[in-house]
């Protein structure tokens, strides 16, 4: 039966943009799911080429394989696939080298051995479906920052993550950050580097290959250092290490502004990412094929023969000229030691590709000038870490630019080593933005190091203050309790912890001083060693913290405020029957129960009145949002709905008109769904229409089927919409269904399994006599309710009531 039509409100206007847009954006849709799908079959094909090679099995079987371990481990296909790939062991075969059968694989000794021993424990079932999605979502990740981002992406709305960090362990036993997100470049650029220092928890989780979890900032701040500034901006981490193999070099950190524990399901989640990133991992370090080409070879074998760190860089241009990388031609061991990258193969493979970190730093910069212009480029000098007759030292080097033809020469110039303690001293000053100073009192000389300097925006050549000037460094209010301390611990030796605050050209800062005195054999004190900290910004954070929960109880009284002033307007509009009512002949049952989650009240309504003719109007219905607004506008389609069908307008006209009064009403982007049905007693008639809204559910002779949808668009969604009605003749004992889509619609289960739940609650035995539908709804609810659920209860009589 088709619908009145409804015509766009300026006839011969120009062609409906809203529907050129739809067909663009499911052209868009269309290619990147091509592009998806292409990316997931060349992951599973790795895997049966690992699996192939681990058995000596086809390629059938390894697809039955892999196929088997991941309805045994409740995995996607895909996610058993990433698993596969990050248990390989890593191979680095030569130039040219065939791959034997076996290599870099477990279990190889004997085909088909070890492999099922491989299946993994699975997932919790909470957790399966987003650990499905994260492997789906890992096709489209090419480069350890995009990995970083997918992760915070995935795991932001399911634990409040709010940073991930990705750190590789370096040849000196160090952590290089690979890809981060969440975090911003200034912190990133300071935390690059972090050297071998204990109290590193991203380091302890690689040394015991056991994730790190950080849940008591306050605690661990006192024995670790802590990335943030200021540190508690984070306050609960997890540090986690991606096996390969057995071993772990890289380490994942989930980082959280909430404080508190990470949950046992939180807790499997994590590990089941790890699982999943260590074949994402490995595929970034598996180098390229080169081609066996003897010129290349000739260079390759010259370099091998020099005595420094080189290599011949070959530009790789864009479409529009700009260089965009470059081709490693040929280069020395050592070169690979000095990019932090020890033992791998460089020739072949393009510079950005083995060393991402590079485009942020000045040799870069120098690369492109060199090549543009011709002129040599000098960097300034810098700390490498090397071993030498087993004994870790610091050496300075520079690297240097030199343009050979269209390709250019890079080459590291050693010139000396320097202290390797007083570089991790350094390191330690600059990170936790602390200084050390000290006062010879017999003397009275001072000296400070170069972050106190900093800390007190002073300039080095003035030369540093006595330790009784001081207190004329502090605001005037502060000044009074240091020059206590000070003179406490001239006189009697006594240590004090104190802050205080200092006026500088960048405002005003807060810093920590920690002294203590050396006394000689008379237990006099005849120098002072002290500490000096900044303080600033964990000051401004405590603040910020303070303003923030100050703001979040204000929102809290607003939004219950809200909620009661929805409540109320929902119980007055939308008044429940307590017992049920007779409409034309037939027994109907009505319920409303709002959601139990959040603080909002929902749009939910249904209407069940006799009309004047004799026949029965029908309506369950749902607006999009919640709380006042949502409320208003369910309480003006609820009676314009009933007053138009009263008045004569058809199912279909009604609809209409609902949509046009929700495109001009005070919020043009309000949607709703809803079902319309009109019901004659005397043919047993049911003519019904629908707006993007389940259908109703016909129980027959103990067999339950949703009766089929005729068209119907979302109220509100477009001004041209197209409604149609379909008719259906009950029986006599004949039980009809109207209900919201809060009945069916429990995530992460799907509707369609919502749906199926609901026919067999229905259909099945002792369901269907009188008083059914409370016991229904507490089968089918679970025990929190994130939607409003509203359900229109409709029976035949077999017998007509008087």
């Amino acid at each position: 039966m088709t619908s009145e039509p409804v015509t766009p409100a300026e006839p011969g206007g120009a062609p409906d943009l809203v529907e050129l847009a739809k067909i663009v954006a499911r052209q868009r849709a269309e290619l990147d799911r091509l592009r998806d799908q292409a990316a997931t079959s060349a992951v599973v094909e790795r895997a049966k080429g690992a699996v192939m090679a681990l058995t000596g099995c086809s390629a059938d079987a390894a697809d039955e394989r892999l196929l088997q371990r991941a309805k045994a481990a409740r995995h996607t296909l895909l996610e058993e696939c990433w698993i596969t790939l990050g248990s390989l062991a890593p191979t680095a075969p030569g130039p040219g080298a065939a791959t034997r059968r076996g290599d870099g694989i477990p279990g190889s000794g004997t085909p088909g051995s070890d492999f099922d021993a491989l299946v993994e424990t699975s997932a919790p079932d909470d957790v399966s479906a987003a650990l499905a999605r994260l492997g789906q979502a890992l096709v489209r990740v090419v480069t350890p920052h995009d990995l970083a981002r997918c992760l915070l992406e995935h795991l932001a709305p399911d634990m409040a993550a709010d940073a991930v960090m990705l750190y590789a362990r370096r040849p000196d036993g160090g952590l290089e950050l690979i890809g981060h997100a969440g975090i911003d470049d200034q912190l990133a650029a300071q935390w690059i580097q972090v050297p071998p220092l204990s109290g590193i928890p991203a380091l302890d989780a690689l040394r015991t290959g056991e994730p790190c979890w950080l849940e008591d900032i306050a605690c661990h701040e006192r024995r670790d250092l802590l990335i943030g500034d200021p540190p508690e901006r984070w306050r609960s981490r997890a540090w986690l290490p991606v096996l390969t193999a057995g071993s772990a070099q890289v380490c994942i950190g989930v980082l959280r502004t909430r404080a508190g524990a990470f949950t046992p399901r939180d807790r499997a989640h994590l590990r089941g990412v790890t699982g999943l990133c260590a074949g994402r991992l490995r595929a970034f370090d598996a180098p390229p094929e080169r081609a066996d080409d003897a010129a290349t070879d000739a260079v390759q074998a010259l370099f091998d023969a020099l005595p420094i760190a080189a290599m011949l860089l070959s530009p790789l241009r864009a479409a529009s000229g700009e260089t965009e990388d470059f081709r490693i031609e040929a280069a020395t061991a050592r070169a690979g030691d000095l990019l932090g990258r020890p033992g791998e193969e460089l020739a072949g493979r393009r510079l950005l590709e083995f060393r991402p970190a590079l485009a942020e730093e000045p040799l870069w910069q120098g690369c492109l000038h060199t090549l543009a212009t011709g002129e040599p480029y000098e960097s300034e000098p810098f700390a490498h870490e090397e071993v030498v007759a087993d004994i870790a030292a610091l050496s300075t080097y520079s690297a240097r630019v030199a343009r050979l033809e269209d390709a250019l020469v890079v080459s590291w110039i050693r010139h000396g080593s320097s202290d390797r303690q007083e570089q991790r001293l350094a390191d330690l000053q600059r990170l936790g933005n602390l200084g050390w100073a000290n006062w010879n009192l017999a003397t009275q000389e001072a000296s400070w190091s170069s972050q106190v300097f900093a800390i007190f925006g002073r300039d080095p050549a003035h030369g540093p203050v006595r330790l009784t000037g001081m207190p004329e460094l502090a605001l005037p209010e502060d000044a009074p309790a240091l020059t206590r301390a000070v003179r406490e611990l001239v006189r009697q030796g006594r240590a004090f912890d104190l802050p205080f605050r200092v006026r500088t050209s960048g405002g005003i800062r807060h810093l920590r001083l920690v002294a203590e005195a050396v006394a000689d054999m008379h237990g006099t004190p005849v120098e002072v060693h002290g500490v000096v900290q900044d303080m600033t910004a964990r000051r401004r954070a405590e603040l910020a913290l303070v303003e923030s929960e100050q703001a979040i109880l204000t929102q809290h009284d607003v939004l219950q405020a809200e909620r009661t002033l929805a409540s109320r307007l929902q119980h007055a509009l939308l008044p429940l029957a307590n017992r049920p009512v007779h409409l034309a002949g037939l027994r109907v049952e009505v319920a409303y129960l709002p959601a139990q989650s959040g603080v909002h009240v929902g749009g939910d309504w249904f209407s069940a009145v006799e009309l004047p003719d004799g026949d029965a109007l029908l309506v369950v219905g749902d607006v999009a949002g919640h709380g006042v607004d949502a409320v208003a506008t369910m309480a003006q389609l609820r009676f314009t709905a009933k007053g138009m069908v009263i008045t004569g307008s058809s199912l279909t006209g009604a609809l209409a008109r609902l949509n046009t009064l929700l495109l001009h009403s005070r919020d043009s982007h309000a949607t709703a769904t809803m079902v319309l049905a009109r019901y004659a007693p005397r043919e047993r008639r049911l003519v019904w229409a629908q707006a993007g809204h389940p259908p109703p559910l016909l129980v027959r002779d103990g067999q339950a089927r949703y009766l089929s949808r005729p068209r119907g668009m979302l109220l509100g969604a477009t001004t041209t919409p197209v409604f149609e009605e379909a008719e259906c003749r009950l029986e006599p004992g004949d039980r009809l269904i109207l209900f919201t889509d809060g009945l069916v619609e429990h995530p992460p289960e799907s509707i369609d399994r919502g749906l199926e739940r609901l026919a067999e609650a229905v259909a099945a035995p002792h369901a269907d006599g009188f008083g059914a539908l409370g016991p229904l709804l507490a089968r089918l609810l679970p025990d929190e309710r994130r939607d409003d659920v509203c359900v229109v209860d409709v029976r035949v009589p077999r017998v007509r009531e008087t």
